[in-house]
């Protein structure tokens, strides 16, 4: 049976972005399959209370400034998003409408790199727009899909079921039923990963 790790994320949440970018080696060293599943991050902290650390200003700018330490530790370009917080709404099902799809991770990497390496506002169709196209989705394909009600369906069961296993804000990982939060706890990520047969 194959090592698996479940990432939970949202493209609005920056530590996701940094926990995106490792995740390719991780699955490398480890040998483990990477089970993308897209979440909004909105839901789960309307379902569990929790806020985003920008709810707090000195909380936020110690959260920044954290970030570009992880960032310049791991190689990571990273440039806090100007326009954050952004609606990730249609980001989110976009990712769900896709996960099926070749241009997944195309997709997943135009998205996180336009909100988190060269921000744009992706809330602003005029700026989303070239970002879909480099992922190979044309806008007109992409507001169809969002508005599909089984892509709506199957985000909101996502988010729900994040909820019910006790996830409270992103990144999330699971190795089984052991859960791991954040982007700085990659290493307990990867130890858990290793105990697993081959």
């Amino acid at each position: 049976m194959p090592k698996v790790v479940e990432f939970l994320f949202d493209f609005g949440s920056p530590a996701s972005y940094l926990a995106y970018r490792r995740v390719p080696e991780l699955a490398k060293r480890t040998g483990a399959r990477v089970d993308y599943v897209p979440m909004l991050l909105g839901g789960v902290f309307k379902a569990t209370g929790n806020a985003s650390p920008a709810a707090i200003p000195a909380k936020g700018r110690w959260t920044s400034a954290d970030f570009r330490r992880w960032a310049a530790r791991y190689g990571t370009e990273f440039n806090f998003n100007p326009h954050f917080p952004i609606n990730t709404l249609h980001l989110m099902r976009g990712a769900m409408g896709l996960i099926e799809d070749t241009r997944f991770m195309a997709y997943c990497d135009a998205v996180f790199d336009a909100m988190w390496r060269e921000p744009k506002n992706l809330g602003d169709p005029a700026e989303l727009v070239p970002v879909l196209r480099r992922a190979g989705v044309e806008a007109d394909d992409f507001r169809a899909l969002v508005e599909r009600d089984d892509v709506k369906e199957r985000l909101k069961a996502a988010t729900e079921a994040a909820v019910a296993r006790g996830v409270f804000g992103a990144p999330t990982f699971f190795v089984g039923e052991e859960m791991f939060f954040g982007q700085d706890r990659m290493d307990f990520v990867e130890e858990a990963l290793q105990t697993l047969p081959s």
